[in-house]
């Protein structure tokens, strides 16, 4: 079994870093090059920014299961340590929204949340 639980990690961070890079090269920038992306906020600038921190944040929550993959292969698994990995996934998806979106992307703010509470309540 624990084979099996660090063969399935190693596959979502493996799937995690081709998602994003092949994502990166073959799909957004063919993507950001077209002329007709919706214009929100005066210009697409918002628009690319929105589809590239949202295609990253697919591969950033992948590597977190792969965290809690791993958490599971201890023998007795600790609450603590799988909060820790869901309030760091959320963590890096705030810090990478916030950024991404230059703070207009509201999703920020419930990430920060969310991060915050598990963390309060892994601690109760």
């Amino acid at each position: 079994m624990v084979f099996t639980l660090y063969l399935s990690a190693m596959l979502l961070v493996c799937v995690a870093i081709a998602h994003s890079y092949l994502g990166e090269r073959y799909i957004l920038c063919r993507l950001f090059k077209r002329n007709n992306l919706p214009k929100l906020f005066g210009s697409d600038d918002f628009t690319k920014r929105t589809l590239r921190f949202a295609w990253h944040l697919t591969s950033i929550a992948w590597l977190g299961f792969a965290g809690v993959v791993v958490a599971l292969i201890q023998p007795e698994l600790d609450k603590l340590v799988v909060a820790q990995i869901i309030a760091a996934t959320f963590g890096i998806h705030f810090f990478i929204a916030l950024i991404g979106s230059k703070g207009k992307h509201l999703s920020w703010i419930l990430f920060a949340i969310v991060s915050v509470l598990v963390l309060i309540s892994a601690g109760t």
